[in-house]
């Protein structure tokens, strides 16, 4: 993938804080893969073992770990401890922000007591509810909705049709991509012992969304019931996620896709959870956590230790899920 910019591998190890070995003069335009690159890419390794890979290929620079140090080649090398990290940098770098241009669509339709900040953009076909504060800096994709009394603060980026429910809060800088829905209503109801019916409990709480956070792609938020669903700064939410009411999710947390949380669940810190997990109610995830994909953690289930990673259902310590597997393959042979 290139970019109509083109820049030294000096000025990027600059930017990266990268070692620079080789000749700093060299232009790239892009990044890739090792085995898709061209002659123009920058390429990352984070593996001794397939140095020589990256070497040989046609890209026209690499980014490696310490173990290139010393290396002799015949093309620039830009030593980082992080590798991965620092391509990815490296990335944002060379390609930028999206650019768009500031202003309000004529074909949207924003409330007169709406407050629109500085070089913010409004797309085709928006709808902006009473009351809303959008900061500056932020664009709004073709077709979303923003309730009244939203707040958005600054730089934020919301992609084609998302829709923001009535009073919800957004920090700075957060990105929700196309079609997601924040501050929906709980799935919350009573049942009425003599006539059998369910009837609606009030879901009359906020959201709220810290800065940093990006939110994926038809990923459903609810508001709380009659408190608070708060999603931590700097946590990524992968598509086609739900989160519950009243969930307290921490800060720096990564869910990946068709996660699942029930009401009031409390995530803490730093913890993994992997694709298709599914929470019960009232459970929590202390710091650290780990959880491997299709894990199931019952409700009111605490898991804890920080580093450990659990997995099956009931969610449990990944030795001990091995374990029971082994023993079950060893009665399946008997």
């Amino acid at each position: 993938m290139n970019s109509t910019i083109k820049h030294s591998v000096k000025v990027v190890a600059e930017h990266v804080r990268a070692t620079m070995h080789g000749d700093g003069r060299v232009n790239v335009t892009g990044v890739s893969s090792i085995p898709m690159a061209s002659p123009k890419d920058l390429v990352f390794v984070e593996d001794e073992k397939n140095l020589h890979l990256a070497l040989e290929s046609p890209a026209a620079a690499v980014i490696a770990g310490d173990f290139a140090e010393g290396t002799t080649a015949s093309k620039p090398i830009l030593i980082s401890n992080q590798p991965r990290l620092a391509f990815a940098r490296a990335a944002q770098f060379l390609f930028g922000s999206p650019k768009w241009e500031p202003g309000i669509h004529p074909s949207a339709v924003v409330h007169r007591s709406a407050r629109v900040g500085k070089n913010a953009a409004v797309g085709e076909h928006v709808t902006i509810g009473e009351d809303v504060s959008i900061g500056d800096g932020t664009r709004i994709g073709a077709g979303c909705v923003i309730g009244s009394g939203v707040r958005l603060g600054q730089d934020c980026q919301l992609y084609a049709n998302v829709t923001i429910y009535p009073g919800a809060l957004l920090g700075d800088r957060v990105i929700v991509h196309a079609g997601a829905v924040l501050g929906s209503d709980g799935f919350g109801y009573v049942r009425d012992k003599e006539t059998g019916r369910y009837e609606k409990f009030p879901q009359v709480g906020r959201l709220e969304i810290e800065d940093d956070v990006e939110i994926g792609a038809n990923t459903t938020i609810d508001r709380g019931a009659l408190e608070v669903t708060r999603i931590g700064r700097g946590t990524k939410i992968d598509n086609l996620v739900h989160i519950g009411h009243n969930c307290q999710i921490g800060e720096d947390v990564v869910i990946a896709a068709q996660t699942g949380f029930s009401g009031s669940i409390v995530v803490e810190n730093n913890v993994v959870l992997g694709g298709q997990v599914g929470i019960g109610e009232h459970a929590r995830i202390c710091e650290g956590v780990m959880l491997g994909g299709q894990g199931g953690v019952l409700p009111k289930k605490i898991l804890r230790g920080k580093g450990i990673a659990f997995w099956g259902t009931p969610a449990q310590p990944l030795r001990e899920y091995l374990k029971q597997l082994a023993a079950l393959a060893r009665l399946a042979k008997k």
